[in-house]
């Protein structure tokens, strides 16, 4: 009975390594098979790549303008009109400015606040409208204030020009105090000269 366990044992062993095997030669053949569908996969990829046009290469038809109006003999002029007329920008089809906005005054369509369209364009309080625009525009203080200082300067600048001359035409007639006064000419002269300023 030992020698029938024994060689049972070792039938049974043969066949587990051979199923072991096979297993073992199934997955390599799987894995083979595996890697080659990879290659062959690659390598159409390649084929195909380079086979195939960049993309933007092949341009698609694109409609234009001009193109819904018949190519006839009479529709040249139409044809040309539409297509040089702008896209870009203003919507502007048929070559005229569509402006899709609401006036806050008159709560029409098609102008803002301040454009000459408006019918309120310079009608209403005056006052108001500088308050409008001068709430409206962010620059209008600072441009407001640069010319306020302008005007400052230069006033400062004519009284100092003022204060120089007289104080040399001072010490002029104190130079020459036996004189009488000056000629009545270069008083009018200096008068004319501080009214201009």
């Amino acid at each position: 009975m030992s020698e029938r366990k024994r060689k049972s044992e070792k039938g049974e062993r043969r066949e587990h390594k051979k199923h072991k095997d096979s297993k073992h030669d199934l997955e390599t053949l799987k894995t083979q098979t595996k890697k080659l569908t990879q290659e062959v996969q690659k390598l159409k990829h390649i084929e195909t790549f380079y086979e195939k046009p960049p993309p933007g290469f092949i341009k698609e038809h694109e409609e234009k303008p001009e193109d819904c109006i018949p190519a006839e003999p009479g529709n040249e002029e139409a044809r040309s009109f539409l297509a040089n007329a702008p896209t870009r920008g203003l919507w502007m089809p048929l070559g005229k400015e569509v402006k899709v906005m609401q006036c806050w005054r008159c709560k029409r369509y098609g102008h803002r606040t301040g454009d000459k369209e408006c019918p309120f364009f310079i009608k209403g309080n005056q006052k108001l409208e500088q308050f409008r625009v001068a709430h409206e525009d962010p620059m209008y203080d600072l441009i407001r204030e640069n010319k306020r200082n302008e005007k400052e300067t230069r006033i400062q600048q004519l009284q100092q020009l003022l204060q120089d001359t007289t104080s040399s035409s001072d010490s002029d007639s104190s130079s020459s105090s036996s004189s009488s006064e000056p000629p009545p000419k270069q008083k009018e002269e200096k008068e004319g000269q501080e009214e201009e300023r």
